[in-house]
């Protein structure tokens, strides 16, 4: 059994490619405003906003606790809609030696298919594939979405 592994999955919003990813890419700190049942707070640690090397501290709410994390931003493609986020401090780093989360932003129709990956290594045979991390962004999305697209 590998301790190295990866999930992905695809969520449908109905918000532009480009919206999506601003926000997520310039504007995670308003995410907190969309989402507050989710994501309590966002704060830039280093660097500025929607640039590579910068440094970003979540407070969230994952499987009903409170739960903080330290990223740094490790790619941004405007391009293809795309951005790594490596956690680098938190509480993911209890259960995984690494974790890396990439989320892009497809134009589909009138709205976009977003895409997110977790490359994860676990520190033990014990500890699950991030499932429910990966479930926690899909729901994220959908919230963001309809923020989106009220606006």
């Amino acid at each position: 059994m590998s301790l190295i592994g990866k999930v992905e999955a695809d969520v449908e919003i109905k918000a532009p490619a480009e919206k999506f990813h601003e926000l997520f890419s310039c504007r995670p700190h308003h995410i907190s405003n969309v989402s507050p049942g989710k994501v309590q707070g966002c704060a830039l640690h280093e660097g500025d906003w929607g640039k590579e090397g910068s440094v970003i501290f979540w407070d969230y709410v994952h499987d009903g606790k409170a739960k903080v994390a330290k990223e740094i931003i490790e790619a941004i493609d405007e391009k293809n809609n795309s951005i790594t986020f490596k956690v680098i401090e938190g509480d993911m780093l209890q259960e995984y030696k690494s974790l890396k989360a990439t989320v892009k932003a497809t134009p589909k129709g009138e709205g976009s298919l977003v895409h997110w990956t977790m490359e994860y290594e676990k520190l033990n045979e014990s500890i699950p594939e991030p499932n429910s991390l990966l479930q926690f962004v899909l729901d994220l999305s959908k919230d963001l979405d309809s923020h989106l697209t009220q606006a």
